[in-house]
């Protein structure tokens, strides 16, 4: 969490002592040269908006928390979801005398306050009970005033906020009264207020602390823990929790945190694996939210309104089912110029009217809209509860691009331009849709504007998109979509290998015609490959690549050939072969967030010696690396390595095996190899 410190903070303007300003007026923009290729894909669908999808966060330190104009922003803006009672303050605040102590609360932040709050924007709560200086008695004495008492039917608890950071790991800012501070211990803990607290209402959901994949202090094993903070807290915590939360600050300058949402995929698909391994049975009812994301440069300017589309659609695309903005209010940091804009510091999306402490600049009057407010509201008007996002991609890094399909046959396009000199050109195919011939609703938020502008103009298919912009196109489709098949259910996969799966699903309701078949779609990027089709609800794909993960789809088609919306994403992942002439072992070990010391064994198990060899395997991504080596030559070129025997092991005897180390970096989630090719042959693992 990122907060204020102290009373005197928050009434001198709430933060750091700002900087002198500085910059230089922005150039002008101008087009790029080669027209950006974006592919739609509708046969490629993704996860469905729920109804929590576009949360913020309320903190008790802001006066305004309880103000009808905060709340009428907030509900304009569509906000889902509403967290309390802040951030790291919720490991000091005590629910029934509103007290923090050693933190400041302001007037008119009390709970029944919140949930008027809530109530008038027209949201859920999100609630983290007090684990730093609480008890598993006073949550759940919470959950009884809010749910019984009051009758709020509070869903969503969750037990602490950042307890990673409680100096276990080295480094300290969380509350934690506990002798223990390890993550053994807040996982015991976990699992005594679930209990408490579902003792009171077994409605509710209860929520965990984990980390982000790929930043600290992920991977990193402290004191007598069994392993990380995640597994660790999924091993114990796992069959009594319902959802488990995570924060990210990707960090670094706006460019570097508008470039590292791409790791967002394989973060939520680590944080699954993780699930699917530690968490114990049924582990895939766990749901994931992200409660905290904010960027260290341009928080109040454009590059926070990019990040924010962006993440938010990256999330949930993924089947994330909230991600809120660290927070509403905050107030004034260092201040500075980003791309021609006055940038406040400032972690809120609404402004706080504050100064700097020698007055010499001052915010724009209380709630002015911050760009991250704009933001959020382009995310209204993209992504409304029950659309399917489907597969979007781009050709150009500096242009983003996400969809939605809508239940009435309209198609919604999220256009990002993080190019802050450049406007961008751009051409849009679509695959499974065609528009119509209507112009398009267009929305676009530019820099340095005070809102959105819509209006109906421009092709489906081409335009131009404004330098460090937003443009949300919503496109009518060119045909009835009336009597289609309903999408088929929620595929499974069985009997994976290294080479084949089956693939089964729910059979799809019929529209105005039987169904005579269904498709099963691999997405690839965001073009699909169609891997097969029958006329059963089941179908077994071979063919498939060792170490690869998967994404598909099913598909129905009736007899009159109208094709249904796609179903819900299947994504798994093949291994290595159960049986080989060798066998590779990879190891890590003693792992410190980003980097690790990695070995390969490499196993003969045929009846000749293996007299040279090469060892050769892909990176799953291409921030991991090979950063040095022994007892071998090591070579990486792109996500390739390659790995070649010094003369003291070129030879390995029959039933023998090699050894040799390395030291791997990594600058997002480490999602490690699976699979291994020894002189040509695909290797099992061990």
């Amino acid at each position: 969490m990122r907060k204020p410190k102290t009373r005197a903070a928050l009434l001198a303007g709430l933060l750091l002592t700002a900087s002198a300003l500085a910059g230089v007026n922005p150039p002008t923009a101008r087009a790029a040269a080669d027209p950006v290729t974006v592919t739609v894909n509708t046969r490629a669908g993704l996860a469905t908006v729920p109804d929590t999808a576009l949360g913020v966060n309320h903190a008790i330190w802001d006066s305004n928390l309880g103000t009808s104009e905060t709340s009428d922003l907030l509900r304009d803006a569509g906000v889902q979801m509403m967290r309390y009672p802040g951030g790291s303050y919720a490991d000091i605040y005590h629910w029934k005398d509103h007290t923090a102590p050693g933190g400041y609360v302001a007037p008119g932040t009390d709970f029944d306050t919140f949930m008027a709050a809530v109530r008038r924007v027209g949201a859920q709560p999100m609630i983290i009970a007090n684990y730093g200086t609480g008890t598993p008695a006073e949550a759940a004495d919470w959950v009884r005033y809010a749910n019984v008492t009051k009758g709020y039917d509070a869903r969503y608890w969750t037990v602490g906020n950042e307890n990673y950071g409680n100096g276990h790991y080295g480094s300290a800012w969380e509350a934690d009264d506990h002798p223990d501070k390890s993550a053994t211990q807040y996982a015991r803990l976990v699992v005594e207020y679930a209990d408490a607290m579902k003792a009171v209402d077994p409605s509710i959901k209860v929520g965990a602390v984990l980390t982000m994949p790929g930043n600290w202090p992920d991977g990193i094993t402290a004191g007598s823990d069994p392993g990380p903070w995640n597994q660790t807290v999924l091993s114990i915590a796992g069959p009594k929790i319902d959802f488990v939360d995570v924060h990210w600050y990707p960090g670094g300058t706006a460019a570097e945190s508008l470039a590292r949402v791409n790791h967002l995929p394989d973060a939520t698909y680590l944080l699954r694996q993780q699930l699917a391994r530690y968490a114990g049975p049924n582990a895939d009812r766990i749901g994931i939210s992200f409660t905290e994301l904010n960027v260290d440069a341009g928080r109040n300017t454009q590059p926070a309104a990019l990040f924010l589309a962006d993440v938010y659609s990256g999330l949930l695309e993924n089947g994330v089912f909230t991600a809120h903005w660290w927070n509403v209010h905050n107030g004034m940091g260092t201040v500075t110029q980003v791309a021609g804009q006055t940038d406040y510091g400032d972690f809120g999306m609404l402004s706080s009217g504050a100064c700097t402490e020698d007055g010499s600049v001052c915010q724009p009057p209380l709630n002015t809209p911050f760009a991250p407010y704009h933001g959020l509201s382009m995310m209204k008007l993209f992504a409304k509860t029950g659309d399917q996002f489907v597969r979007a991609g781009t050709d150009e890094p500096l242009v983003t691009a996400h969809a939605v399909r809508r239940s009435n046959g309209d198609l919604a396009v999220l256009l990002v331009n993080k190019d802050p000199d450049n406007d961008h050109p751009v051409t849009i195919d679509y695959a499974g849709f065609t528009p119509s011939a209507v112009a398009p609703t267009v929305s676009t938020l530019t820099n340095g504007a005070t809102g959105i502008v819509t209006s109906q103009s421009g092709s489906a298919t081409s335009r131009t998109l404004p330098a460090y912009s937003l443009t949300t196109l919503v496109l009518r489709p060119a045909g009835a979509t009336a009597g289609r098949p309903a999408a088929p259910g929620q595929p499974t996969a069985s009997g994976v290998t290294d080479r084949a799966a089956t693939i089964t699903w729910p059979a799809s309701t019929p529209g105005a015609s039987p169904i005579a078949k269904y498709e099963v779609h691999r997405q690839n990027g965001a073009v699909s490959e169609q891997l097969g089709e029958t006329a059963s609800t089941s179908f077994t794909v071979g063919n498939l690549v060792p170490g690869s993960r998967y994404t598909v789809n099913v598909l129905a088609r009736d007899t009159a050939g109208r094709v249904s919306w796609a179903s819900p994403p299947l994504t798994f992942a093949t291994g290595s072969p159960a049986a080989s002439t060798c066998t590779v072992r990879f190891t890590t070990a003693n792992d410190w967030g980003n980097g690790y010391i990695g070995g390969v064994e490499i196993i003969n198990n045929g009846s000749r010696p293996i007299n040279g060899w090469t060892l050769t395997w892909t990176w799953p991504t291409a921030w991991q690396q090979v950063s040095s080596g022994w007892s071998a030559t090591w070579e990486q070129v792109g996500t390739a390595v390659r790995v070649t025997p010094t003369t003291d092991n070129r030879q390995i005897a029959a039933g023998g095996t090699v050894s040799a180390g390395f030291v791997g970096a990594y600058g997002g989630p480490n999602v490690l190899p699976t699979a291994f090719t020894l002189n040509g042959t695909i290797c099992a693992t061990g």
